[in-house]
């Protein structure tokens, strides 16, 4: 089994003009055209059995409108191999009601991306939604260390994760991009083994260019093999989580990234599906 745990889908009529925005900010590639059947076709190619969707509220009026949507849609893309999960914005006021909606409706968790949304991880805000979904069990996702489309900050360095810990304790925290895209030193020195899982997405091998742009990506900052496994092998195999952040990443070719890895049948095992089948209750 192979459960890819942060994937992206926008509606089909809007999807590519998404994907162009965001891939000419990024200067990277797009691998589907990022709506529900790319990923469908994309899973097909890759033999992978459930993709987790994570939706990225850019403002507080997206938050009812797009999780009523998702909750609606959650058994038609469960039957597609899509867990979707819902989302939050900082400035929603009705954050509690929101987040009691989403876990009676079955969504098991949530995505933060403080980046996106122009608020630091540790912010009140934040941190008060996160209380809230840890006493419901919900998982928490987030986005954490640099952005490669977004240059100005750091909204989810790896000294805001330590503060969150500190002061709320998630019980089901998952920090994507290794636990801080760019900040490999600063994950490995001040992050490895605390209660956290670390998703793979976006953080292996080499990015690829938009092709139809000249510039390169700003900041091309993947993890080495040799790091990548000595950050597996620190922080324990056993909260690592396979993730491509589909469409940016081709899921066949990032499956076959971590296949050639030196890691154990049973750690690779973990990675692609143990890890993710026990977070989200599958059997």
């Amino acid at each position: 089994m192979i459960i890819d745990f942060h994937t992206h889908t926008f509606p089909a009529k809007v999807s590519r003009s998404v994907l162009d925005k965001l891939a000419g900010a990024s200067h990277t590639a797009y691998f589907t055209d990022g709506s529900a059947d790319g990923l469908w076709a994309s899973m097909d190619r890759a033999h992978v059995d459930y993709s987790v969707n994570l939706p990225v509220m850019t403002y507080a009026g997206q938050v009812e409108k797009v999780n009523g949507s998702l909750m609606r849609n959650r058994e038609s893309l469960l039957s597609e191999g899509i867990i979707t999960f819902g989302g939050m914005h900082p400035d929603y006021e009705d954050y509690k009601n929101e987040l009691k909606k989403l876990k009676e409706a079955g969504i098991l968790g949530i995505k933060l991306h403080p980046a996106y949304q122009g608020i630091d991880f540790d912010d009140i805000r934040n941190l008060r939604i996160m209380d809230c979904a840890s006493a419901l069990g919900l998982i928490i996702i987030t986005h954490a260390g640099i952005d490669i489309g977004i240059y100005d900050r750091n909204y989810c360095s790896v000294k805001m994760v330590l503060n969150v810990l500190k002061q709320v304790h998630p019980t089901k925290l998952v920090l994507a991009h290794m636990g801080g895209w760019g900040c490999w030193d600063e994950v490995e020195r001040d992050l490895t083994g605390a209660p956290v899982w670390l998703d793979t997405a976006f953080s292996i091998g080499p990015i690829t260019p938009n092709p139809t742009q000249t510039e390169k990506p700003l900041l091309p900052s993947n993890l080495s093999d040799e790091d990548f496994l000595r950050l597996v092998r620190k922080h324990g195999a056993d909260k690592v989580l396979f993730a491509t952040d589909s469409p940016w990443e081709d899921q066949a070719d990032y499956i076959g990234r971590i296949e050639r890895m030196p890691l154990t049948a049973d750690e690779k095992q973990a990675v692609f599906a143990g890890n993710a089948a026990a977070l989200l209750g599958l059997a």
